[in-house]
């Protein structure tokens, strides 16, 4: 049969709509009709494969960087210390690391929260290294610090200085204060042949790191209290003015250190310190004898006055054999440059810590009265 003519057709005898009308079932399309068919599929799917490629390049690029930051490519670098305080945003660690060279991109460390959790860190110090893996600093700073701050207040003893360092994991069995009796650790300060490094540790805050030992620590108090005797002006020049060798001039400021109590007292009690030794008096120092008791602080009785130790400076001329504790800057600065005065006696006379000083006995009586009428007596 053929169609000819009729709506719809082209006058050829080919039906003049698609294949997919149905109404022509059977007939076949002509070539010409087929390729613009095919044509329209074609121009529907461009605009799809325009979007779809450019989205796999950005992904794809994305991941790269992740992970060529989350890895860190190369071996780690420097130890760094990261300082965790109270309340610190997490943002504001992730910002440090950065700057801290620990992590490439602050950005790239934020995504690994969406991929691994949210960080948790706790107030602390913790020890990292420059160009770490996301996943180390992550396991490091969700576990506890692994930094431990020690402390070496003015006026510590060597004992007391020990017993913190004791505290610290990995540092018992009293191991600190017998790396100090070695001699493994020596002081430019120490008379020769000794080995006893009290008073001869700086102060200040030191951190102890992971896997420190004993006398890395120690190694770091020496050279610290070296460079605070620097900073006093403590030389053997300026000891030698005083009459003095400088470890003579750190036994002084010891005793300064714990008789002054604030730093505007210390010229004046190095003074009242200087002036008695010339007169050949003895100093008569509370802080000595408390020191050979073992104690810190705390009254001195008349049965203490009378122990019998080379440090007790009411039986026994001069200073004592060692300085008592580690003293400040500002004791041994009054230490190797006092005051010029002629006093010889002191008085606590303030609850701010406050003392009089006086150039005679009758003086120091005056003070004392005031003293107890302040209820310090």
């Amino acid at each position: 049969m053929t169609v000819t003519g009729g709506d719809g057709g082209d006058g050829n005898g080919w039906a003049g709509g698609p294949e997919e009308d149905g109404l022509f079932e059977g007939v076949p399309v002509p070539p010409m009709q087929r390729v613009a068919t095919h044509r329209r599929r074609r121009r529907w799917s461009r605009p799809v494969k325009l979007v779809a490629v450019p989205i796999v390049v950005v992904v794809l690029a994305i991941t790269l960087w992740y992970q060529l930051n989350s890895n860190a490519l190369g071996p780690q670098g420097r130890q760094v210390v990261l300082v965790v305080k109270e309340g610190e945003s997490t943002s504001a660690v992730i910002s440090q690391l950065q700057k801290d060279h620990v992590i490439a991109s602050s950005w790239a460390f934020k995504l690994s929260d969406v991929l691994d959790g949210n960080l948790s860190v706790s107030p602390g110090g913790y020890a990292l290294h420059e160009n770490q893996t996301y996943g180390s600093v992550r396991a490091i700073l969700d576990g506890a610090p692994n930094i431990y701050p020690v402390t070496v207040e003015p006026g510590y003893m060597l004992s007391e200085v020990a017993a913190r360092i004791n505290d610290l994991p990995g540092h018992a069995n009293s191991s600190f204060a017998k790396v100090a009796a070695s001699g493994v650790v020596p002081s430019s300060f120490s008379p020769a042949g000794s080995t006893n490094l009290e008073g001869l540790l700086g102060t200040g805050n030191y951190l102890v790191l992971p896997g420190e030992t004993d006398s890395q620590i120690l190694q770091q108090m020496v050279t610290r209290f070296e460079q605070q005797a620097a900073q006093a002006g403590l030389t053997t020049q300026a000891a030698s003015v005083l009459g003095l060798t400088p470890y003579q001039v750190v036994t002084a400021a010891s005793i300064v250190e714990k008789e002054g109590y604030i730093s505007p007292n210390m010229p004046d009690v190095a003074r009242v310190i200087y002036n008695r030794l010339a007169a050949d008096m003895p100093l008569q120092m509370d802080s000595t004898v408390l020191y050979a008791l073992g104690q810190d602080g705390g009254p001195v009785t008349p049965a203490d006055e009378q122990i019998n130790s080379p440090y007790n400076t009411y039986l026994n001329a001069g200073l004592t054999p060692t300085p008592i504790c580690s003293p400040s800057v500002d004791a041994l600065r009054a230490a190797v440059d006092p005051p010029a005065g002629d006093w010889l006696y002191f008085e606590l006379v303030k609850k701010d810590g406050t003392e009089a000083f006086s150039s005679t006995f009758a003086g120091q009586l005056a003070n004392e009265k005031l003293a107890q009428s302040r209820g310090l007596g």
